[in-house]
């Protein structure tokens, strides 16, 4: 919605415009009243200016519906903007179901992304149009900002934790990716671009990239090279909680605690087995803080929800099996 005039970028996703009209609103709204107060100063400047012959002899006058009136005015206003622009947060954080999900990682300084069928790009996301996306974030070093001026969205890549952005892309074309946090000292050349395009271009250019282990397999391969399946696999003598199915569902803690196994307690029982264990197993396994970087625990995280239905649907990958 930027009437003709470029001090916008273009709008090229679904929330663009929504997120265009509150801008408007509230630039308006701030305008109406700003007009309104300057044209109230500018009045009562000229009418008691020095030596006009403007009356100062009557009393100070207060109206109290008028005080009321004005300050309820102002915060059903101020609730009205709230509730509007918070409708819009919740919505940008609540993707919907069957979004296409690539994992994307920040370091310094590019942006690394990988396609659910493995195929990978630097500094480069190409995405089909009219489909929802959802990029799960994570950073190697510091934080890093993932934004996309003509999508209107902006979400941190924090160490130690997943985020996540999504967007449904509405206009074929190139835009502007950056990086948004300053990271260091080419923060400025941390940059790219999102390739939109349409479905049967999108499919064509995936096939163009030839075959490739998808995340989840090469988590799989990861997850047998670390030893993890000694452990959790299929083996004569279990000393870990199975892991099947795991993703999204509800785990038994030692200290009669529940919760729910996402992304986030997936992500501590590797880093930090320690923190929340499994009720009727020992505190035995170790720490993989340090012996493995963000994109091998990308892989990981991808290997471990494929094993649920729900985690193989979302990142379109097939449930392998658990063997030793």
């Amino acid at each position: 919605m930027s009437f003709g005039i470029p001090f916008a970028p273009p709008e090229a996703s679904a929330l663009s415009s929504k997120v265009d009209i509150l801008f408007y609103a509230l630039l308006a709204f701030a305008g109406a009243l700003g007009l309104f107060l300057t044209c109230l100063v500018i009045f009562y400047a000229v009418k008691y200016r020095a030596g006009s012959p403007a009356d100062r002899t009557g009393a100070r006058g207060r109206s109290l519906p008028l005080e009321i009136g004005w300050t309820t005015a102002s915060l059903v206003i101020a609730f009205a903007f709230f509730g509007w622009g918070a409708a819009l947060f919740v919505g940008r954080d609540r993707p919907p179901a069957g979004a296409l999900e690539i994992a994307g990682l920040g370091k310094q300084w590019m942006w690394s992304f990988r396609h659910p069928g493995g195929q990978r790009e630097i500094n480069e996301l190409h995405v089909p149009v009219g489909k929802p996306v959802l990029v799960s974030l994570a950073s190697q070093d510091v934080i890093h900002s993932f934004f996309v001026p003509a999508f209107r969205i902006k979400q941190d890549a924090v160490p130690g934790r997943t985020t996540h952005v999504w967007f449904t892309a509405t206009r074929p074309g190139r835009y502007h990716l950056f990086c948004a946090q300053y990271c260091g000292t080419q923060h400025s050349e941390m940059g790219g671009w999102v390739t939109v395009m349409e479905p049967q271009d999108y499919a064509a250019w995936l096939s163009r990239q030839g075959e490739s282990e998808t995340l989840a397999a090469d988590g799989e391969k990861l997850f047998r090279a670390l030893g993890c399946s000694g452990c959790h696999g299929n083996s004569i003598t279990v000393r870990a909680p199975s892991l099947e199915g795991i993703y999204g569902r509800p785990v038994a803690l030692s200290d009669k605690r529940t919760v729910m196994a996402d992304e986030r307690y997936l992500r501590d029982s590797i880093l930090q087995p320690g923190k929340e264990v499994v009720g009727g197993y020992a505190p035995i396994m170790p720490s993989f803080d340090g012996l493995i970087d963000e994109g091998e625990l990308q892989m990981l995280l991808a290997y471990l929800k494929s094993l649920s239905p729900a985690g193989a649907t979302q990142t379109g990958t097939t449930q392998p099996e658990m063997t030793q």
